[in-house]
């Protein structure tokens, strides 16, 4: 829902340049942005899924570029590509990546970002460890570097539901009329 709630202003950032789906799994938002016509590319460490990704990609009007890498190494990786119009990250959570994140956005590029809360412990399922899910209020304070333009928190209206926070944010253009005179 968060996904299709924000289309427009994905369409729109998108118009500068390639989105960056992080930790894409199976690519469904990968997947989605191309069928808006978007340009992708899907990152993800499993193979396996990166290659179904690449054939279901086939007869979409957008285009996804499919790349294995392992995000969650003592240094982010180099993105081919980077900087990017947006980046969506889903149901992924590794708090020493949010620099990086930030800094593989363009000038006014758009962070759009959906993960669990700790509240999902008590929905029964999902991840339990405290190192996949956000703190109340967390996901804003990872990126202090971004203007927030939206931040919610609670149950998404999916079934089953899930606990989730939920972001979109830019990355500021630089404004060289405040510059000093």
């Amino acid at each position: 829902a968060f996904f299709r709630e924000e289309e427009a202003a994905l369409v729109a950032a998108a118009s500068a340049g390639r989105v960056l789906d992080l930790a894409c799994g199976r690519g469904r938002h990968a997947l989605a942005a191309a069928a808006l016509g978007l340009d992708v590319l899907a990152v993800d460490r499993n193979t396996a899924q990166l290659a179904e990704l690449a054939e279901a990609a086939r007869a979409l009007p957008g285009r996804i570029e499919t790349l294995a890498v392992d995000l969650e190494l003592p240094t982010p990786p180099a993105l081919p590509g980077a900087p990017f119009s947006a980046i969506l990250v889903f149901r992924y959570l590794h708090r020493p990546l949010a620099p990086a994140i930030a800094s593989w956005l363009a000038p006014g590029g758009l962070l759009l970002y959906e993960t669990f809360t700790t509240d999902q412990h008590a929905l029964g399922w999902g991840p339990t460890r405290d190192a996949f899910l956000l703190a109340p209020g967390e996901l804003p304070r990872l990126f202090p570097e971004l203007v927030i333009e939206r931040f919610e928190e609670g149950l998404t209206r999916e079934q089953p539901p899930a606990a989730t926070a939920r972001l979109r944010a830019r990355r500021p253009r630089s404004d060289v009329s405040r510059s000093p005179r």
